[in-house]
């Protein structure tokens, strides 16, 4: 509810001294040619957020009416696809009893869900909405940070790239201090607050985007995710505490040209807490997440910073 960056971090890293102090060429050699990439800065790029974008996606639909909570949508199986679309397809990976609808859906992670309500959403009505999100725009913050887009040409001109968006694939990327804002909309009331890192005694905060959704949608996606870990069949149950009330969203994000091809993913937990003392917000990313669990391998890191 500040607005102030606690931290940026971007791993594996390098040592910042030794540019003042001075390097050997081996030592040069070891950090710019590493495979591993340490000169890379993580929190200045974009990425494909995967499923930690449906949130936005149900907040959308609350703000412009074109879905509600009650809105329930039919499909049997963990693929579906519109008559039409010939081999494309949407799969999902658990099915769950109970009502297809906006909570259930951000509980389970339904693929299929978002990507119906995004189609519900209509193209207009999202590319709107992402464009007040700042989206396409460079955020005003103190260091560069690699624009979030919704398509590569700005523009979303097909049913299946519509439907993608909607659960956070197709050609969506977003940067996570970015994200970090569109994710402080839920907790405050639908504004999205403006990130800073230089400290100021008695700041007063500021928002980046006023009425960035409505009050009841912010309201209805906060309460949402925070049964995505508080709910025994939450994918996020893993991060409950005792005694700290958190919202939070889990996403893996695969990274691939076409549905047959063999992809690396990206894994993702997004959570604030809720706290009228000091709330805190923590976008966490892991890339290569085929084999350490995704989003199961950041919980438990992420979990540390409000248990000890």
């Amino acid at each position: 509810n500040t607005g102030e960056l606690l931290a940026l971090v971007s791993t594996p890293s390098y040592n910042p001294n030794k540019f003042v102090l001075g390097m050997t060429s081996d030592e040069w050699n070891e950090i710019n040619n590493n495979e591993n990439k340490p000169m890379f800065v993580r929190y200045q790029q974009s990425y494909i957020p995967g499923s930690t974008f449906k949130p936005i996606t149900g907040a959308i639909g609350l703000t412009t009416g074109t879905l509600s909570v009650d809105d329930t949508f039919t499909y049997n199986g963990l693929s579906w696809k519109k008559d039409g679309w010939g081999e494309f397809d949407i799969t999902t990976l658990t099915s769950y009893s109970g009502p297809k609808n906006l909570k259930n859906a951000l509980i389970h992670s339904d693929n299929i869900y978002f990507a119906q309500a995004a189609l519900q959403i209509g193209i207009k009505n999202m590319t709107n909405e992402l464009n007040k999100l700042k989206f396409n725009e460079n955020i005003d913050f103190e260091l560069n940070l690699t624009k979030s887009q919704y398509s590569n040409n700005g523009k979303i001109e097909k049913e299946t790239l519509l439907a993608d968006t909607g659960y956070g694939q197709g050609e969506i990327l977003v940067n996570p201090v970015h994200m970090a804002s569109i994710y402080s909309a839920f907790y405050n009331e639908g504004n999205m607050i403006k990130p800073y890192l230089e400290y100021t005694e008695n700041k007063n905060p500021s928002y980046l985007v006023e009425n960035a959704f409505s009050k009841e949608a912010a309201e209805e996606i906060k309460n949402d995710l925070i049964q995505v870990v508080e709910n025994p069949e939450g994918t996020a149950k893993d991060m409950r505490i005792n005694g700290i009330t958190i919202a939070g969203k889990t996403g893996t994000a695969e990274l691939k040209t076409s549905k047959g091809e063999k992809a690396d993913t990206i894994g993702w937990f997004d959570c604030f807490t809720i706290s009228s003392d000091n709330p805190y917000l923590v976008i966490g990313m892991v890339e290569k997440a085929n084999n350490n669990g995704g989003s199961h391998y950041l919980i438990p890191m992420i979990k540390k910073i409000f248990t000890k």
